[in-house]
C-alpha cells in the first residue's frame, strides 16, 4: 500500500486532516507520522513516501513559510489536493488530576497558543504558556505530569484520549471560522499514475521570482492575469535567499473555464520572471465542521 506522511505524533490536527481525507480519496494510503513539516516534504521528493499532507496556511496565523520555501526550491514536488480543514482546540488535563489544582502551565503548538490566546487570558491569565513541537507532544507532555503540577496541554481530543487526559474545555479557538489549508502533495512521477478528481481542476498555483529592479513589475505581472479574466485568490512572498530585496511570490488562481486563457498569462509572466513554475492545478476540498 502507498504511504501519506502527515505532521506526527498521532494526535496531531495534521494526523485528524489525513485521517478525513484518506476516507475520500479512491486509493486508500497507509498514513505515516513524520517528526516535521520538511521530512514529509523531503520523503516524497526522495520517493520514500509516495504522497504527504502538509499545512501551508491558517485563517489566523497566516502562512505556513517552511511548506512555501520547500516548494519553491523543488521542481519535483505537486500540488494534487487542498484540504480546507476546520481547526478546533481543547484544553485538557491528567485524568488524575486533582479537581482543585489549578493550571499553572499550558502547553501546545505555537499557532494553538495563538489561536486561543483570548481564551487563556480570560481564563488562565497567571498559567505559564510553553511552546512545543505539536499539539500531540503536549499532551504527552502534560500526560507524564505529576498530577498535582497544574500543567495542561492545548490539544486534539484524540491526542488527549491517546494520552489519558480529561477535557477541561473544547472549541476554546477565539474565532469560530479557524481553519488550516493543506496541500496533498506528490512526486511528479507519482503524479503521472494517479486518477484525476472527478470534479475536474478548480484552482492553480504558480511560482515565480520576479526581476525586483524594475518599477511596476509586479504590477505588470498582476495585470498579465486580470487582462485575461484569471482570478487571483491569494498572493504570497518570501525571500529568494539569493540576495537581499529579492523575492519569490505565491499566487493562487481560480481555473478560468477557456483554459487558454491561464496558459497565455502564464506565458507572459514567465517573460517577466526570472523563473516560474506551476506545482500543479487540484481541486478543493471543504472538512465537516
Amino acid at each position: 500500500m502507498k504511504q501519506m506522511g502527515f505532521l506526527g505524533p498521532l494526535g496531531t490536527h495534521s494526523e485528524a486532516a489525513a485521517i478525513y481525507l484518506n476516507g475520500l480519496l479512491p486509493e486508500a494510503y497507509e498514513l505515516v507520522p513524520c517528526a516535521n513539516i520538511y521530512e514529509a516534504i523531503h520523503s516524497v521528493e526522495q520517493g520514500g513516501l509516495a504522497s504527504c499532507l502538509v499545512p501551508v496556511e491558517n485563517s489566523i496565523e497566516g502562512s505556513i513559510n517552511i511548506t512555501l520555501d520547500t516548494l519553491a526550491g523543488s521542481g519535483r514536488l505537486c500540488v494534487v489536493r487542498e484540504l480546507v480543514w476546520r481547526v478546533h482546540n481543547n484544553l485538557m488535563v491528567r485524568e488524575a488530576a486533582p479537581a482543585d489544582v489549578p493550571v499553572r502551565r499550558i502547553l501546545s503548538h505555537s499557532q494553538p497558543l495563538s489561536q486561543c490566546r483570548e481564551f487563556i487570558r480570560c481564563n488562565y491569565p497567571l498559567a505559564e504558556l510553553e511552546a512545543v513541537a505539536s499539539t500531540a507532544m503536549a499532551a504527552k507532555l502534560a500526560a507524564a505530569a505529576d498530577p498535582t503540577a497544574g500543567w495542561a496541554a492545548i490539544c486534539t481530543q484524540r491526542a488527549g484520549e491517546l494520552n489519558g487526559l480529561r477535557l477541561v474545555a473544547d472549541n476554546i479557538e477565539d474565532q469560530d471560522n479557524n481553519s488550516t489549508r493543506f496541500y496533498q502533495l506528490v512526486s511528479s512521477d507519482q503524479k503521472a499514475v494517479l486518477e484525476p478528481d472527478a470534479g475536474g481542476a478548480e484552482k492553480a498555483l504558480i511560482i515565480c521570482q520576479i526581476d525586483g529592479k524594475s518599477a511596476g513589475r509586479l504590477c505588470e505581472i498582476l495585470m498579465e492575469l486580470a487582462s485575461r479574466n484569471v482570478n487571483l485568490t491569494r498572493i504570497e512572498s518570501r525571500p529568494a535567499r539569493t540576495c537581499l530585496g529579492e523575492y519569490i511570490f505565491f499566487l493562487d488562481v481560480e481555473m478560468p473555464k477557456n483554459r487558454e486563457q491561464l496558459e497565455e498569462a502564464l506565458s507572459a509572466i514567465r517573460q517577466k520572471s526570472v523563473w516560474l513554475r506551476k506545482p500543479g492545478e487540484f481541486s478543493v476540498m471543504q472538512s465537516p465542521d
